[in-house]
């Protein structure tokens, strides 16, 4: 099954895509570094970096699935929350490429707020758009946790599916366990330098972590995010204030501070993934980023959709 994905980002949705058995056809992020992240890790994909907005997906034509990480600053509350009237609002080149492209299904992931009251008329608008496009449409606020994730992060999923296939589809389940603490995700790279007070801070970080702020390219550094985020992971032994370049040394005394490595863990990606740019950027693509358990978990039941089409068809009189 094939698919493209928009606003691609560090990979997050395109890696748990990759593990439900999608093959991209194009992966689209204007941002240089964050495109040049996805060609470190995937050689072989066809990374471009370019302006969704500008970009034409005829030549796509009936590809499966169209995927997007759309900007969050239109909907989120810690932004003016302008919705529609927000230039960086790419709904509208997201149902234009629909068309052009008229895949079988689409996955967009956004951040809660998009479900706000505020913008219940134009929740109603883009269900409406994606109906005139033989859709039907749907959306869920799904918790990383829920899927192994050991984060707190909400976020939207919205799934419009053709209308012939909405029957095969069913949102996944979440796992019947709670994810791992922080303390035990973290213990192993936080005792990397031979920490000896790694055992007894892991023992004190019992708990899931806070959501990562990733901040926009105008906001946000590398930090953990606001006053109120940096208390809660301050609960868990973690100073907030700003990322380590290293695991604490083995006779250091305090609370020690997430690299860049243990909040990508925290975020569901494989060690062995990498990020490009400096240490600010490689954090916005971190914690801006959809955890791939949670990308796989959705696109793996939408994949069952789509086959069950392909079985459909195979076996149809038609096709024999």
């Amino acid at each position: 099954m094939h698919s493209i994905e928009f606003c691609a980002g560090a990979g997050g949705q395109a890696l748990g895509l990759e593990q439900a058995g999608f093959r991209h056809e194009a992966l689209v992020e204007i941002e240089p570094d964050f495109a040049n992240t996805l060609r470190l890790n995937r050689p072989a994909w066809d990374v471009r970096a370019a302006d969704m907005a500008a970009f034409d997906g005829r030549p796509y034509k009936g590809v499966e699935l169209l995927t997007a990480g759309l900007p969050c600053p239109p909907f989120s509350v810690a932004g003016k929350q302008l919705g529609e009237r927000d230039e960086r609002n790419l709904f509208p080149a997201a149902l234009r490429l629909v068309d052009e492209i008229r895949p079988k299904a689409v996955m967009i992931e956004n951040v809660r707020g998009f479900l706000s009251a505020v913008f219940e008329d134009y929740r109603t608008h883009l269900r409406a758009q994606l109906d005139k496009l033989g859709y039907k449409t749907d959306w869920r606020l799904l918790n990383a946790s829920d899927f192994g994730v050991s984060q707190l992060r909400p976020r939207v999923v919205i799934v419009a599916i053709r209308k012939d296939l909405v029957e095969a589809f069913d949102w996944p389940e979440v796992q019947p366990h709670n994810p791992r603490s922080v303390g035990k995700l973290l213990h192993d790279l936080m005792a990397e330098n031979g920490w000896r007070g790694a055992s007894q801070w892991a023992a004190r970080a019992d708990d899931i972590a806070p959501t990562l702020v990733g901040g926009s390219k105008k906001h946000g550094g590398p930090d953990l995010g606001p006053t109120r985020a940096r208390k809660a992971w301050a609960s868990l032994g973690v100073e907030g204030k700003s990322l380590a370049n290293a695991p604490p040394e083995r006779d250091f005394v305090g609370m020690p501070r997430l690299t860049l490595r243990m909040a990508a863990r925290l975020q569901g990606f494989p060690d062995s993934w990498e990020f490009y740019g400096k240490k600010t950027t490689q954090y916005r693509q971190i914690g801006n980023a959809f955890p791939p358990p949670v990308a796989r978990a959705v696109a793996a039941n939408l994949a069952v959709a789509l086959r069950v089409q392909k079985t459909f068809a195979a076996s149809s009189p038609r096709a024999a």
